[in-house]
């Protein structure tokens, strides 16, 4: 059985590891006070050009934007976010959960504008019963999307001067973020990143480690007594070296951005041999997530051989299936998959 059903389904890339056994019975100190957790900050910070940067490592995505938000956020304020972005469909109201709502924006192949961003902030501030509202106070983007798309540069920095402007912080979820780095159709890069944005993560656990995401607070703006929050929040683990030696390999050597392109050149080859298939895109993506819409019945066919995710289904004989390239997709499977096909 193929599977491209998502992007971490295999363990964690062999350097890692060979690493995590390398140095197993190290004694060291817990809660990523160790060695391996510095090291690894300062190598973030050089990636980011943001040697000022406060770093921190979380377990897992959902987490991570559950505490970040909720770190940042007054009781009364909420998050801006896409009608589409994970955190209002894909975490089973883990921010609300919290005590915070998430203010929806029309979303456009998953992004938000920054002109309806910008109405909705003047909105809410020009209505006289704003004080008996949910006072926004953070925008949310995630690059890449949930189906796959990319901020520009302008997009970006649009909506950071936004932001800026309305004195609100923006925060971007990098869950997929190296393979957003890695496109061959983006002009964003991590540098800028850390420019536009008073938080952002890098994820770990879909691009090459075993679990694992590296927060990085770009403007000396870590909400107070945030290692708390995290232990508050259950997502600071004990031994933080499993953390700080994964991200310590994963940015020596670029490995990081090298695992990251070969997802991108996988996720090539698969759109190059689903258009000569004949395979309808849902949309033009640029990363690791190609998104197909198929019938029903050739659906039913393909899954007794290959694993992908459901997406939506637009109507009663169609549905949007997502197929997922990764950091560890070999070359073999997309000359399968075709055959299947």
């Amino acid at each position: 059985m193929l599977s491209f059903e998502s992007d971490y389904i295999e363990g964690a890339h062999e350097q890692i590891l060979k690493r995590l056994l390398e140095t197993n019975m190290e004694q060291l100190s817990g809660y990523g006070t160790d060695c391996y957790c510095e090291r690894a900050k300062e190598k973030i910070k050089a990636a980011c050009k943001c040697p000022d940067a406060d770093i921190y490592f979380l377990t897992g995505g959902t987490q991570t934007n559950q505490i970040i938000i909720d770190a940042m956020l007054a009781p009364y304020e909420g998050v801006i976010a896409a009608v589409t972005g994970h955190i209002s469909v894909h975490e089973a109201g883990a921010v609300e959960y919290t005590g915070h709502k998430v203010l929806e924006l029309p979303q456009y192949e998953g992004k938000i504008h920054a002109e309806d961003l910008e109405a909705f902030l003047r909105n809410f501030w020009q209505d006289a019963n704003h004080e008996h509202m949910v006072f926004p106070g953070m925008v949310y983007l995630s690059h890449p999307t949930e189906y796959g798309t990319l901020y520009s540069r302008t997009e970006l920095e649009n909506i950071s001067c936004i932001c800026r402007s309305h004195q609100i912080p923006l925060y971007l979820d990098g869950a997929r973020l190296g393979y957003g780095l890695m496109s061959l159709h983006t002009d964003v890069t991590l540098p800028l990143i850390a420019e536009c944005c008073d938080v952002f993560y890098i994820g770990g656990t879909k691009v090459g480690a075993l679990c694992g995401e590296a927060v990085v607070f770009t403007r000396h703006n870590t909400p107070k007594h945030f290692t708390t929050c995290i232990k508050q929040h259950g997502a600071l683990l004990a031994k933080g070296r499993l953390l700080g030696i994964q991200f310590d390999t994963l940015f020596t050597d670029n490995l990081y951005f090298r695992i990251s392109r070969h997802a991108i050149d996988m996720a090539e080859l698969m759109k190059k041999g689903l258009y000569e298939k004949g395979c309808t895109f849902y949309l033009e993506s640029p990363t690791n997530q190609q998104f197909i819409l198929m019938e029903d019945t050739e659906i039913e066919r393909l899954r007794k051989h290959v694993a992908f995710s459901f997406w939506e289904k637009p109507d009663d004989s169609h549905t949007i299936v997502r197929f997922a390239t990764s950091w560890a997709t070999k070359k073999e499977d997309i000359v399968s998959l075709m055959e299947i096909l």
